[in-house]
């Protein structure tokens, strides 16, 4: 039973969790639960209001997620050089901690407990000032030591020289030359020397031209300072990585230091998004009791906008432990029972409330049926899935639960429904948990009535205007104003009768005030509109004869491509005929074709038909035929 998600904690969470800036507090969120101590949530309620007060008055901490941190001390620890980007990361999360420290002491001229975490924090100024000094553009800085500071000028010096060097090669061999610069090729520095050049220049050739007419020439001049750069080079890496090995070792030294202060950092991050969250939500601190007693004034469901959401005034425990909530459809008993709930488990996790003023109680479980629970692989009906999810309630339930169903009994047929709905809650009625469910059923307000430490409560509705008003009313039954509804819509008069008699018998028909609307006359029954039908097709009569349809001769139009032809053979059995195209015979289904004009219209009755289906050849070789013997054949086009 995912009780977040059927009351929509997860979505409250899901808001809460971008509020967090570092991973650690985002996890610790999504693993918050409902505080069994009432010493621990009431300290978290004390953050919540804390962090909230603070940030209202000094404004939003300068926090920074710290997880890449975490691995960087990690390596540090186990002795492995870091980076200078590593060590950039270092520097960045100390100036972080410095910010909070700064933010924190701003909080102490307002006596705020949060800002004496301030001395629990250590931005261990001497190394981040090492690091700053020493790491800038994610590489060791030039002046990082002396020494590199002369290493590098020498390597500056010699690569110059070398430069100087083969460009006074250059001015030397112009005519020698392809181009008119110097060039680097696998680090070395080389001439563009021509082809058939190229022995006049001394030196190593390093590479050539796709061409192959230039070749790269590094001159013998150049190539003595060549072992003077890479010795250079070498001391400069040395001492790169004495310098890294050396601030390495600081960071290493400061891991319990840097821990301690990630660890507060994320402690503070948890529970500012807690007074970011009451901020955004404009929430206030409830009070907790353990007396099994909730009141919410002006309560709101936290979702909801605040500008459309009508405030909930709500009380249980002291009148009675359950409430049967009835009222219209979509007159807001579900939003209500779930507004409850979530103010509730929001109080409990150590959050602030959508409310004006609160008082709730702890509960040690939520329980609650809320949705039909359809589920076709698990061959689950809207009334299975009900009974289900009532049986794990009743099977959880104790005397310090907060237990919510919505449409109880519903799903299956109305009387045996009504009865199991009075069965679930007489059972929770002998658990003394605290209970809210909606209703349809009047028997069930009538079992309110009669049951103590059960009320009934209704969903108020305005019959003029057909709109709920979302006020809940404790210590009355509502009715579902299905028929105020039905006849405002337009439902005829007769219609109406019909229901309420069958619903309340015959007396109560004339006790009913129809609405009287002008604009429609509803006694006439209900109009039809813009029905479709479905088309049928057409069967033949039994002993119809098709090969009557069509006569040789006809003259017919084929459909689609309306076209004209000339019937050759009329209707077979399986319904198709032959019909003569220009210059071809083709073979088509009778209910494409329809008759154009009759064949006694446009030929005698003893015309010769084959001088307009047969070919020249063919009529010859039939006469032919008829008066001697021959081996010539007639050719027909095949079927």
């Amino acid at each position: 039973m995912n009780i977040d998600q059927q009351i929509e904690f997860d979505k409250i969470k899901k808001q809460w969790k971008d509020l967090a800036v570092t991973d650690k507090a985002k996890e610790t969120i999504a693993e918050t639960g409902c505080y069994l101590s009432e010493s621990e949530l009431r300290k978290q309620l004390r953050d919540t209001t804390n962090s909230r007060i603070l940030i209202e008055r000094v404004g939003t901490p300068p926090l920074q997620n710290v997880a890449e941190a975490k691995e960087i001390l990690t390596i540090a620890e186990k002795g492995n050089c870091l980076t200078p980007y590593q060590l950039e990361r270092v520097e960045k999360v100390l100036v972080s901690v410095q910010r909070l420290k700064d933010y924190l002491s701003r909080g102490k001229m307002f006596n705020n407990p949060l800002a004496y975490y301030e001395e629990n924090l250590d931005a261990l100024e001497a190394l981040r000032e090492e690091i700053s000094e020493q790491i800038r553009n994610g590489a060791v800085d030039d002046y990082a030591s002396r020494d590199l500071r002369q290493i590098r000028s020498d390597i500056m010096r010699c690569e110059e020289q070398m430069k100087q060097k083969a460009e006074q090669i250059m001015r030397s061999n112009k005519e020698c030359m392809a181009d008119s610069y110097c060039t680097t090729r696998n680090g070395r520095i080389c001439v563009p020397v021509k082809k058939e050049y190229k022995f006049k220049i001394p030196g190593s050739v390093i590479d050539k031209s796709a061409t192959g007419n230039t070749f790269f020439i590094e001159p013998v001049s150049v190539a003595k300072y060549c072992e003077e750069l890479q010795l250079l080079r070498i001391s400069e890496e040395n001492e790169v990585y004495r310098i890294l090995y050396t601030l390495t070792a600081m960071v290493a030294e400061a891991v319990s230091a840097m821990s301690e202060d990630i660890r507060m950092m994320e402690k503070l991050d948890f529970i500012f998004s807690k007074g970011k969250l009451s901020i955004d939500m404009d929430a206030v601190e409830p009070e907790i009791n353990t007396e099994r007693r909730i009141a919410l004034t002006d309560a709101r469901h936290p979702l909801m906008d605040k500008e459309v959401n009508v405030p909930l005034q709500f009380e249980i425990g002291k009148q009675a432990r359950g409430i049967i909530i009835t009222g219209p459809n979509t007159g807001g008993k579900t939003v209500a029972i779930k507004t409850v709930m979530l103010c509730c488990i929001m109080a409990q996790c150590g959050l602030h409330v959508t409310c004006t003023a609160a008082d709730i109680c702890m509960n040690s479980g939520y329980l609650c049926d809320i949705g039909d629970g359809q589920d076709i692989a698990e061959n689950l009906s809207t009334f299975s899935a009900h009974i289900k999810n009532v049986l794990e309630v009743l099977g959880e339930v104790n005397r310090d639960s907060l237990v919510i169903m919505d449409e109880m009994g519903s799903g299956t047929d109305p009387a045996e429904g009504m009865g199991i709905a009075v069965a679930i809650l007489e059972e929770l009625r002998k658990s003394e948990c605290l209970f809210l469910v909606t209703t349809h059923y009047p028997e069930v307000k009538e079992y309110a009535e009669k049951t103590p430490n059960v009320i009934n409560a209704r969903m108020t509705f305005d019959k003029e205007t057909l709109c709920p008003t979302y006020q809940m009313v404790i210590g009355e039954a509502g009715e579902s104003c299905a028929f105020y509804i039905a006849d405002r819509l337009g439902m005829p008069d007769e219609m109406l009768k019909t229901a309420i008699r069958a619903a309340y018998g015959d007396a109560a028909v004339d006790s009913y005030k129809f609405q009287k609307d002008e604009t429609q006359n509803k006694d006439t029954g209900i109009s039809k509109h813009g029905t479709r039908r479905i088309s049928k097709t057409k069967k033949l009569s039994a002993g119809t004869d098709l090969s009557t349809k069509y006569k040789r001769g006809d003259s017919v139009m084929i459909f689609p491509d309306k076209k004209i032809g000339i019937v050759c053979e009329p209707v077979n059995e399986k319904g198709i005929l032959r019909v003569q195209l220009q210059n071809k015979k083709i073979w088509i289904n009778h209910k494409r074709v329809k008759l154009h004009v009759a064949a006694e219209r446009l030929y005698p009755a003893d015309y010769d038909f084959s001088i307009v289906f047969e070919t020249v050849e063919n009529r010859k070789l039939k006469h032919d035929m008829e008066r001697k013997y021959t081996e010539e054949t007639i050719h027909y086009d095949p079927v």
